[in-house]
């Protein structure tokens, strides 16, 4: 693997627990808990999950729009954890964000270029209103839109476009690394095509690394080089994208691959049903979070003892005791 642009050294994110009665006083729910990982530039990793697990959490971490409760972030070996104020301001231009819905991430009030181009006149960018305009018609045809679009309003457009605006406002900057927080859920299945084939085009032109969070498997599939598997704060396996889904190693990835139906219809797959609901994640189980659920556990082992993220083959990392 290339030096890494993205080095994440255990992360943790604890949010505070407010109501419910199962939180007490000082309870904190545990979002993020001690994960690792690296990206290299130009490189796609996949990051899914059940919801909740604290996908989305990682990435706005990474990009400190939350503050990590302990853990270390670099970017091109500088540590963002440790940045404030303008240095903080200045690397912000080398990592951006797609959002989920394209219909909130957007301000109503405000035109598509003025959207587009806020980042420009944050960071000085375009000296003059020419440079302004040409700018934002460049970054337009990035994304398959006209020109003319700039003058009109978020209201006018489709889900699709919506988000192609979203791009189109994340590369303004010119940006190295972007998260992708499910930017392809809230739209129509032939317009998610659209809309990753259009990363990928983006990605390959401007050798851009994603961190694409997502719990649809199929799409990970499709732009992950590497995928990384979170369960209840925790990555349990992290592998290149093909061997992952060729050979799942982990019990909570094998029911997840078991769901993702197949388009031959002559290959027959046994789905994979777990038992019980997703544990509260104010009190995760001790051991193995997945231990509750597993369908291969052996006790006392995996209720007592936390596995370790462990290297089984090249680039393949589990964190299961029996089948690390």
């Amino acid at each position: 693997m290339a030096e890494p642009l993205l080095r994440v050294s255990h992360l943790v994110k604890n949010f505070p627990a407010r109501g419910g009665f199962l939180a007490g006083a000082g309870d904190e729910v545990h979002a993020v808990d001690d994960i690792s990982f690296e990206i290299a530039p130009g490189e796609t990793l996949g990051l899914v999950g059940e919801s909740g697990c604290g996908k989305s959490t990682t990435g706005r971490c990474v990009l400190r729009l939350i503050e990590p409760s302990a853990g270390e972030i670099w970017l091109e070996g500088r540590s963002v954890t440790q940045l404030q104020g303008k240095d903080l301001a200045g690397i912000r231009r080398d990592m951006q964000i797609i959002f989920q819905d394209p219909y909130a991430s957007l301000n109503p009030r405000m035109t598509i270029a003025a959207i587009i181009g806020e980042a420009l006149t944050i960071h000085k960018l375009a000296r003059t209103r020419g440079e302004f305009e040409d700018r934002i018609v460049e970054l337009l045809d990035l994304v398959g839109l006209n020109a003319d679009h700039m003058r009109r309003y978020p209201h006018e457009f489709s889900g699709g476009q919506r988000q192609r605006i979203g791009i189109a406002r994340a590369l303004a900057v010119s940006p190295k690394l972007i998260v992708c927080d499910e930017p392809v859920s809230a739209l129509d299945v032939s317009i998610q095509a659209q809309i990753v084939n259009l990363l990928a085009d983006l990605q390959e032109e401007f050798r851009l690394a994603y961190l694409f969070i997502a719990h649809d498997l199929a799409v990970v599939q499709h732009i992950s080089t590497r995928v990384a598997v979170m369960y209840l704060g925790r990555i349990v396996e992290l592998a290149p994208s093909d061997e992952l889904y060729r050979n799942p190693l982990h019990p909570y990835t094998e029911a997840l691959l078991s769901a993702v139906p197949t388009p031959d219809p002559t290959v027959k797959r046994k789905r994979i049903n777990l038992e019980g609901e997703i544990p509260n994640p104010i009190h995760p189980p001790s051991g193995c979070h997945f231990h509750t659920r597993c369908p291969i556990r052996e006790l006392p082992l995996c209720s007592t003892v936390k596995p370790e993220l462990k290297e089984t083959g090249a680039g393949h990392w589990v964190a299961c005791h029996l089948r690390s």
